[in-house]
């Protein structure tokens, strides 16, 4: 062993032959994180991304601000950014102007009620185009995206039509039903279906488990994230909904949320300072089911492969 040391510090291989004696020197590396264009470009884009994040963010903070003002300070110029003195009564005053709370009821019962339906209805088509194999399935797949390509706007009039034959206006069924399917929707399950190993499947399959079990108990616990996903987009789009509530109520006991604070609008005046408290208060329930389900959300959109 001491031969051995000796040799190795003498620069001699145990072979024989010589090797050299001086250090070999070398070019030191520079980690990535560390070069100068690179956090260059790093900063810049983090630039971008908080200008484009204080853009998105600054309609929500003058609503709020709004909110707080008197109607003079809202309408004043130049424009202030923060009231001068908080005006809490606001919110009070909104809900003394309008029934509030039975607005409020009437956008989570169709809110509710709705994404309910779309995650029937879009969960058992998805997994019939992502697990079944039938002769078509392909091609009507195709044919049933492209609607998403026709405008919502061309099809009120025959909904409409359609809900005025079956004697469904003014009713909670009219305000529903329109909104139970969503080819989005089915597009967004499917893509999450299908990264759902098979095997899983197959087993259950051999073990004499049908469609409907293997939908209702491998499928659907496994698409928590892809359901969690559309929850909030069938959610959303029914809360805010303001036309098609528009076009099939006028009855003020069947008015949603966003249809009953345009009654704030007067012809000749608008509380504007009311009308943003109202506003306000409308993003809170977005807000908890957003707060309720982001980690699902992420991981549905990632996993379906859509880009948000």
């Amino acid at each position: 062993m001491s031969n051995t040391l000796i040799d190795r510090a003498a620069g001699r291989r145990l072979d024989g032959a010589a090797t050299p004696t001086h250090p070999i020197t070398t070019r030191p590396r520079v980690h990535a994180r560390f070069r100068p264009w690179l956090l260059a470009r790093r900063g810049l884009l983090h630039l971008l991304l908080i200008a484009l994040a204080l853009t998105m963010l600054f309609p929500f903070f003058w609503t709020v601000s709004a909110s707080l003002k008197g109607n003079d300070a809202v309408l004043a110029t130049p424009p202030q950014l923060l009231p001068t003195s908080l005006q809490w009564d606001n919110y009070a005053a909104v809900a003394q102007t309008i029934p509030l709370g039975r607005f409020f009821v009437n956008s989570l019962v169709v809110a509710v009620a709705t994404t309910a339906l779309q995650l029937l209805t879009c969960s058992m088509a998805a997994y019939a185009f992502a697990r079944v194999r039938f002769r078509g399935r392909g091609p009507l797949f195709l044919v049933y995206l492209a609607t998403l390509m026709v405008p919502a706007q061309v099809t009120l009039t025959p909904l409409f039509i359609l809900m005025r034959l079956f004697g469904l206006t003014d009713t909670y069924a009219g305000l529903i039903l329109p909104g139970v399917t969503s080819a989005f929707g089915v597009f967004l399950l499917r893509q999450f279906f299908m990264t759902i190993p098979r095997e899983l499947e197959e087993a259950a399959f051999l073990d004499g488990a049908s469609h409907w079990t293997v939908y209702a108990r491998i499928i659907l616990p496994l698409a928590r994230s892809g359901l969690a996903a559309l929850t909030i987009f069938s959610f959303m789009g029914s809360w805010n909904s303001f036309l098609w509530p528009l076009l099939v109520t006028s009855d003020q006991n069947l008015m949603t949320l966003p249809l009953g604070l345009s009654t704030l609008q007067g012809q000749y005046s608008t509380a504007w300072n009311q009308l943003m408290a109202g506003t306000v208060l409308s993003i809170i329930p977005i807000i908890i089911v957003y707060i309720l389900a982001q980690r699902h959300f992420v991981e549905g959109l990632a996993l379906s492969g859509i880009k948000a």
